[in-house]
């Protein structure tokens, strides 16, 4: 008899997950040739047998390593606004041509498809992980609750409303990004929606991280699959105003691993150059980490401790008429709005 899961009869043992986690540099600041990329790396992921391919984060159109976009306290420089245009066009609208693309990115591959991407909504730029499923469809995203020192310049504040943790035929997958990692609270509710394959797209290259991965994986008993990128100097356009020269220098340093629910790494970390790191993944060592290790389970005291997730969309504006979007406006037909 197979063991199943409360979250929907799932089998959580007797499968065997072929993932592969992707260390590349995009194309920065160039949303179309970054998702050929995209497209040609998951090919290639495919052809050995991957059935889940996890992308960095801001894969498309890129992490802006080195840049300050002319901001200093009180100021911002005419020249640095331009840059963060520029980093906006590049964004991808959800939905939108982009999504649509890796949506036939992963049905082409037949692949769960984990990608980092800079979404756009309306002015401001969000940190954003995208879930496609080997149909095509949109699954879900994630965005980044706390971007990071500068970060919180050019990306705006996710919320609670899209922390998931889907159901797939592989498993339960979700993402944390990057220093979202170092935010126990977010875990915890990681690991109390089941998560099974935790995704961890980063630009960490720093030696401290997969001590990180390590940790989350043998606290939450389940595989983690952290991609970062690896780019150089000429992975960036020719007038990115950061101070290497050297067309070879290295920006973001890599460090992709696969580590199991006991904390034993599988695979990585890669730190040479871009690479595909593919790893076997015995689902049952869930099951069996569990054992002696259930963070939201047997080993939690919720009479000592409890965890409020607020899931709540956080809308800046809300329409008193209760539709789903605003009125239609018309010169003669005032609408007013609530806060």
């Amino acid at each position: 008899m197979r063991a199943t899961s409360r979250f929907a009869d799932e089998p959580t043992g007797e499968r065997i997950v072929r993932a592969t986690v992707v260390q590349a540099a995009p194309v920065a600041f160039d949303r179309e040739r970054t998702i050929d990329r995209v497209a040609e790396l998951t090919a290639e992921a495919a052809a050995d047998r991957a059935e889940l391919v996890v992308f960095p984060e801001a894969f498309v159109p890129g992490y802006p390593k080195g840049a300050d976009f002319g901001a200093v306290v009180g100021s911002r420089s005419r020249e640095g606004r331009e840059w963060f245009r520029r980093y906006y066009d590049g964004g991808v609208d959800i939905p939108g041509p982009a999504v649509d693309r890796f949506g036939e990115i992963a049905r082409m591959n037949r692949v769960q498809l984990v990608v980092g991407v800079i979404e756009r909504d309306l002015g401001t730029l969000y940190c954003t992980v995208l879930f496609l499923a080997p149909d095509g469809n949109l699954r879900g995203k994630h965005r980044k609750l706390m971007p990071t020192a500068m970060e919180r310049l050019i990306w705006g504040f996710g919320d609670g409303s899209t922390l998931p943790v889907l159901s797939t035929p592989l498993g339960r997958i979700g993402a944390a990004i990057c220093w979202e990692n170092y935010m126990p609270q977010l875990r915890l509710a990681m690991y109390a929606q089941g998560i099974e394959l935790y995704c961890a797209p980063t630009v960490d290259d720093r030696e401290t991280w997969l001590p990180t991965m390590r940790h989350i994986a043998f606290e939450g008993r389940c595989f983690v699959l952290s991609a970062s990128q690896f780019a150089r100097r000429s992975d960036f356009p020719n007038d990115y105003p950061v101070a290497a020269d050297d067309p070879d220098a290295v920006l973001i340093g890599g460090g992709s691993c696969i580590v199991d629910p006991f904390g034993k790494v599988l695979a990585g970390p890669a730190r040479d150059g871009p690479e595909l790191l593919t790893a076997d993944l015995d689902m049952a060592e869930i099951a069996r980490g569990k054992f002696d290790l259930d963070v939201v389970g047997h080993y939690a005291r919720p009479d000592v401790f409890h965890l409020a997730v607020n899931k709540a969309a956080q809308a800046p504006v809300s329409w008193r008429s209760g539709a789903d979007g605003p009125p239609e406006l018309s010169m003669d037909e005032p609408t007013s709005v609530s806060g």
